[in-house]
């Protein structure tokens, strides 16, 4: 059986970790999407308050099939 992909771009957010937005994002994205597959990190940034960092953003490209044609 072949499979056929959609791949879709988010990007998630957390003030803990980069690891904690990257499972934000892929838990936003379970709640209306089935079938998810894989993820592949694309970029890692954050935001600074004071020198500190205070927020980290990480996008993030999520593949999944799609349903099979009756």
């Amino acid at each position: 059986m072949s499979h056929v992909y959609k791949i879709i771009e988010l990007t998630g957010s957390s003030p803990i970790s980069s690891d904690d937005a990257v499972k934000n994002a892929i838990a936003a994205a379970a709640q209306s999407l089935h079938n998810l597959r894989w993820f592949e990190v694309i970029e890692t940034r954050g935001h600074l308050e004071a020198g500190v960092i205070a927020h980290w953003q990480v996008t993030v490209k999520v593949g999944f099939t799609l349903d099979a044609a009756d």
